[in-house]
């Protein structure tokens, strides 16, 4: 059991947490849920002790085993097995103890601690470590490469691992789909559906939390009110507990109109019909789910082009790919032929480093064409969201300065009320995003996209960072956008509530889906038996090598690191590039900060900081753009080793 009584926590001059309640018990599957900022990691670091509360008392059972998810990793060289096995620590520790005796030739104590090894399954250990391992998308061959070797996102993943690999009795894990993809998301459900003691969860995937969830508490108001049931049902109770305005039952039926035209269009067409019930579905669950979300902050909507084309853009027998540093061409997907219409509404479906996120960089004309061509409509304009574009934010700007650089004629009236539907109100609109947290960023970058009336919408998982109330509002917005979509993302929700067809990227491929997210899920199961089978005819022909000795792995392991080296030089030297860039326009920043700068006598020199201003900005921005594209090609390159 796990019991707040009256609980405030204070951070700052804020109130987290104000005489709270809230009891858990044993065996429950609890998501926790609020706004970003809200306080839910706070109350996490309250159940594992890192924080005491200012008034109350939480409570714990007495000899109750904790596991949660790291949000860093640390640089080590562990290879990513081991990483993954430490999060044992029994396990790790009878394992010193047969050492210790066998050294010192205690044959009681090492059959004592032999026997200690098989009560807690270490001879199942390795092969359930790489089970872990490959549901959330590592190969065998990664198994034995260096935790250093692996970018960020996949190291979060070794992070999420090592959690479900520590035996427990209570499992704490926050956000652990933020850097997955829809493959490892869906094992992750599953997984955790098995899991036998107390799950308690932050997340934002509505369906992440449907199909896991026993329970939902909510933080709101610095209170937690426990709900019974997913997220869904959660939605169900609260919209019975808020009352019921006219506004919203008009807004609501304008949203229903919506969606039932679709329906009537498009559920008697054969390549529709799936996506026209879906819609139907949603329909259906329109009536609790407006009210639930009826208070919140967000609320906004992405204007149309004034023109656009019939054919948006057109990819021909092309292959798709990178040049490597060295000047080799690497082909992800040979010999492609896709195209987007208008009005088509595009998700994109197959295994992580199958090539999604290369299609989309081509589409968008961040990466070259290897081969074949690559034809834009004659007014096509693509409003392209990517998490890297956060890191293109100008970090002294405020949101409003953003949208006036885009566009110097708006009155900033006008641009504080279109940024206060994406929850940039009062102050915050003219903040620097210097401070702003991620979910903060995303928002922003998606309201510079939204002011700028694309008629083609290209969204590469939108939703990492973002609350469940902007998620919902973003969802409700590329429902109601005219143009195209081509969106990849691990949120089902999304996909099912703004897509009408999929393309499946598999085996240096692109082909249409016939079929939905239930079908995709089969088709990954049927994918990962038959490798499996492939594996056992393997072994049981004799056809599988026999296993190589340390030596060997110590080779290949560094064979590995050798062809990711240029990769990585690549890598750091464009950072360093960013670095020096950044460095000289502080410097001339902090120059140009002295008023007298601007006088009269001055000019000249006031002429030379703004043309080095000028010249160092697009340093900037060229090293941006290939650092980008060299930490693509390295994850790729990872990907497939």
């Amino acid at each position: 059991m796990i019991q707040f009584s009256q609980v405030s926590l204070q951070r700052g001059t804020q109130f987290l947490l104000e005489n709270a309640d809230m009891t858990l018990f044993e065996g429950q599957r609890v998501g926790l849920i609020g706004a970003n900022g809200a306080g839910k990691s706070s109350l996490f670091a309250l159940v594992r002790g890192e924080l005491s509360a200012d008034t109350g008392e939480v409570l714990l059972p007495g000899q109750r085993r904790i596991a949660f998810m790291a949000q860093e990793v640390e640089e080590t060289h562990r290879s990513a097995l081991d990483y993954c096995l430490d999060g044992d620590d029994r396990l790790r520790e009878i394992e010193a103890h047969i050492e210790k005796s066998q050294t010192n030739g205690d044959d009681h104590a090492h059959a004592h601690w032999l026997s200690e090894y098989e009560n807690a399954q270490g001879y199942t250990a390795k092969s359930r470590g790489e089970m872990l391992l490959q549901g959330l998308g590592f190969k065998m061959s990664d198994m034995d490469r260096p935790v250093a070797d692996f970018s960020g996102g996949w190291r979060i993943r070794l992070n999420l691992a090592q959690a479900l690999m520590s035996p427990s009795d209570i499992l704490l894990l926050d956000e652990p789909t933020n850097h997955l993809d829809l493959d490892a998301v869906m094992w992750l459900e599953s997984w955790l559906r098995a899991y036998p003691g107390t799950l308690f969860l932050i997340s934002h995937d509505r369906d992440f939390l449907d199909g896991i969830c026993s329970h939902i508490v909510h933080l709101f108001q610095k209170k937690l009110t426990l709900y019974t049931g997913h997220y869904s049902a959660y939605e169900r109770q609260r919209a019975e507990h808020l009352a019921q305005q006219q506004a919203t039952h008009e807004a609501q039926q304008t949203k229903r109109a919506h969606l039932q035209k679709y329906v009537d269009r498009f559920r008697y067409k054969a390549n529709k019909a799936k996506q026209a019930q879906s819609r139907l579905k949603m329909l259906e669950k329109m009536e609790t789910i407006g009210p639930a979300h009826v208070d919140s902050q967000f609320q906004f909507s992405i204007p149309f082009a004034d023109k656009t084309s019939d054919q948006l853009v057109n990819l021909i027998q092309a292959d798709l790919g990178y040049v490597l540093e060295s000047g080799e061409k690497k082909v992800q997907l040979a010999q492609t032929a896709f195209s987007i219409r208008n009005e088509q509404r595009i998700g994109l479906l197959g295994p992580n480093g199958a090539g999604k996120s290369t299609l989309i960089k081509t589409l968008v004309g961040e990466l070259d064409l290897l081969d074949g061509e690559r034809i834009y409509g004659e007014n096509t304009k693509v409003g392209y969201f990517s998490q890297h574009q956060l890191s293109a934010l100008d970090l002294e700007a405020s949101p409003v300065l953003h949208i006036q650089r885009i566009s110097p004629k708006a009155l900033e009236s006008d641009v504080r009320k279109y940024l206060g539907g994406f929850g940039f109100t009062g102050d915050d609109a003219l903040r620097p995003v210097k401070g702003f947290s991620g979910g903060e960023k995303a928002r922003l970058a998606l309201s510079l996209i939204a002011w700028q009336k694309p008629n083609l919408l290209v969204l590469d998982e939108p939703t990492n960072h973002l609350d469940i109330e902007m998620r919902h509002a973003l969802t409700e917005a590329l429902q109601e956008f005219e143009g195209a979509i081509l969106v990849v993302s691990h949120d089902r929700h999304l996909l099912n509530s703004t897509v009408d067809e999929f393309y499946l990227v598999a085996d240096h491929q692109v082909v249409g889906f016939d079929g939905d997210l239930k079908s995709y899920h089969d088709w990954l199961q049927a994918r990962q038996q038959a490798s499996k089978q492939s594996d056992s005819a393997d072994l049981a022909t004799g056809q599988v090598v026999e296993k190589v000795d340390k030596k060997e792995e110590r080779r290949r392991a560094a064979e590995k690191r050798e062809q990711l080296r240029p990769l990585k030089k690549a890598l750091e030297k464009h950072e360093k590039g960013l670095q020096n860039a950044q460095q000289q326009l502080d410097g001339i920043a902090e120059k140009m900060a002295d008023s007298t700068l601007y006088e009269a006598q001055n000019k000249d020199t006031l002429q030379v900081l703004l043309a080095e201003e000028a010249t160092w900005k697009k340093t900037l921005e060229e090293h941006e753009e290939a650092w980008f594209i060299a930490q693509e090609a390295l994850e790729e390159a990872e990907s497939e080793l």
